[in-house]
């Protein structure tokens, strides 16, 4: 898949990291290959419950694609496919790892006021 470099206009670089990450899956896909190293198809099925197998399959090939993973097939029956995070995968540790940060913070925030929202009994 053919990425674009913005040309530095306001956001740009925001849009440029977008274009790697964006959507449901993508960030959570990369994210479980951090903590994981190697996933399996049937490990992102595992890992991911509530993702068609469409849309995972869609998501592995435009993260191969635009160079973030590796796809590494085995010859061997019944065939075996892995994925990894390439070397320009992995530089987007800090975005994945703030995402995450931020999504604990919320959740415990979150959390927190639910819980104060329902009466005691």
């Amino acid at each position: 898949m053919e990425r674009r470099a913005y040309d530095c206009a306001e956001g740009c670089p925001v849009e440029s990291t977008l274009q790697f990450v964006s959507g449901k899956w993508k960030s959570v896909i990369l994210y479980r290959l951090f903590q994981e190293q190697v996933g399996r198809y049937s490990d992102f099925e595992r890992w991911l419950p509530t993702i068609s197998a469409r849309m995972l399959a869609r998501q592995l090939r435009e993260l191969v694609a635009d160079g973030l993973l590796e796809k590494k097939i085995y010859a061997q029956v019944p065939p075996k496919t892995e994925y990894r995070l390439t070397p320009f995968g992995q530089s987007l540790w800090p975005v994945i790892s703030a995402m995450e940060q931020w999504g604990r913070g919320y959740n415990l925030a979150h959390a927190k006021a639910t819980s104060a929202d329902v009466p005691a009994k």
